[in-house]
Order: C-alpha cells, then sequence, then structure tokens
C-alpha cells in the first residue's frame, strides 16, 4: 500500500509541475515548493486545486503509515 501512495505522490507531483509550467514556462521542481514566490501561481485555482490533491495525499500516506506503525507495535 505504501508503494500505491508514492505512485500516486509522483504523478500528482507531476501535474501539479506540469499545471505551474503552462502558467510560468521556465519553473522547476523547487520552485513550486514555494509557490508563494510566484503570484501568478498564487492566485490561480487551478494551481491550487492540484496543489491541494498532492497535499492530501501526502496527508492519507502519513495518516497510513502511522496506523501501521500502530499496529506493529
Amino acid at each position: 500500500m505504501d508503494d500505491f501512495f508514492d505512485e500516486l505522490i509522483t504523478l500528482q507531483r507531476k501535474k501539479v509541475l506540469s499545471c505551474a509550467q503552462r502558467i510560468i514556462p521556465h519553473l522547476t521542481e523547487d520552485d513550486i515548493l514555494q509557490p508563494n514566490d510566484f503570484p501568478s501561481l498564487e492566485m490561480n485555482p487551478h494551481f491550487r486545486y492540484e496543489e491541494g490533491i498532492l497535499e492530501g495525499l501526502m496527508t492519507a500516506r502519513m495518516a497510513f503509515l502511522a496506523q501501521q506503525k500502530e499496529l506493529i507495535l
């Protein structure tokens, strides 16, 4: 299941970068870690939506891992 989350997160990161590069073509993966440095990203609802999905996937992965750790203990 952990691999499943990793795959989903990797695909969503690519989608977020692609979305950001449609708005600002020269952006890198590092740039989108701080979208507030780029007002056109900060205010773009499509970018924020895709970024929110990524954050949700990462949160779900952390919750899953925490639950698995508790089951082992």
